[in-house]
């Protein structure tokens, strides 16, 4: 996903000539292609990822459509208060790229667990959150952002993702709207990020006749496409790689309280949400290893 995302922003990069990269001293293997092809508008700023974002944002006030890279915890967590006071409140062109969302880098511990970012993210005004599913989506997002003017985050998982859709064509990817990967009756599931190909595994698996969305986009959801999927469901479960506080759940939550009280849908489905309960994990161990001991599957009693 992450090779995909790069090798697309290189290709995207010879029409804008306005796209310029920064990293934190990584993404070796990945970077190499840009920083030789535009050299000019690739810099290493070092381990130093709250620097790289004030760099960012001042790059973006000369025109540049900048993108910051670096791994999970380091360009988020670390930098909020650069990315809230210098970019969001700016509204800044710079797009943050975080590499190994959820446990991606499981092995390395919980200072390598990316469980809180989305929440902290979608929470700035004027910040679009996006974390695509598969290598195909993540070319769709690399060239909305090379488009997008404003602040962006992109949060991507590590390597090795199926690919769930088949191509891009026919794929209709912006904030508010949700892509049905498979139909279905009775329940839907949607499924933010890199997990979703897990989660069509446990349906498969199951045999439920249940349609399953990808949500690459957090927030900002379309009222009509809300308000479809309440007529359609009565109930929706959501599905993340990330804590259950404050994430993708929480949004669609939220969206269809707030339409709800707004008169603006006339039903509230039963929603529930599965996610990395609010505390941390006290071993390492592979990606699939951590989502199946946080409960991140369907659970039996519910397929």
């Amino acid at each position: 996903m992450r090779n995909t995302f790069i090798n697309t922003l290189c290709e995207l990069s010879e029409k804008h000539d306005d796209i310029f990269l920064l990293c934190g001293d990584l993404g070796y293997s990945v970077l190499e292609g840009f920083a030789q092809q535009f050299p000019e508008r690739f810099l290493n700023v070092g381990i130093a990822e709250q620097n790289m974002t004030q760099v960012a944002a001042g790059l973006a006030l000369e025109g540049f459509n900048v993108f910051t890279y670096s791994i999970g915890n380091f360009p988020t967590l670390r930098c909020m208060e650069q990315i809230r006071y210098d970019v969001c409140y700016h509204e800044a062109n710079v797009k943050v790229v975080a590499i190994g969302a959820g446990y991606a880098y499981g092995p390395l511990g919980v200072s390598h667990h990316t469980t809180e970012d989305i929440a902290m993210l979608r929470s700035l005004p004027n910040m679009t959150v996006c974390a695509p599913a598969d290598p195909i989506e993540a070319k769709v997002v690399a060239q909305f952002m090379a488009s997008y003017d404003g602040p962006g985050y992109v949060r991507l998982n590590k390597t090795g993702e199926a690919c769930v859709h088949s191509t891009t064509t026919s794929l209709a990817l912006s904030p508010g709207k949700l892509i049905e990967v498979i139909g279905g009756r009775d329940v839907a599931v949607l499924v933010n990020g890199a997990i979703l190909g897990s989660v069509m595994g446990d349906l498969k698996q199951s045999g439920v006749p249940w349609a399953v969305f990808s949500a690459p986009f957090v927030g900002r959801y379309d009222v009509d496409e809300i308000n479809r999927l309440g007529q359609r469901f009565s109930r929706i479960i959501t599905v993340e790689e990330h804590q259950l506080n404050g994430g993708f759940g929480s949004s669609i939550v939220e969206a269809f309280s707030d339409l709800y009280a707004d008169g603006k849908i006339g039903r509230m489905p039963r929603i529930q949400r599965i996610a990395i309960p609010n505390q941390f994990i006290g071993v390492s161990g592979s990606q699939s290893y951590l989502r199946r001991a946080m409960g991140l599957v369907l659970p039996r009693d519910i397929l």
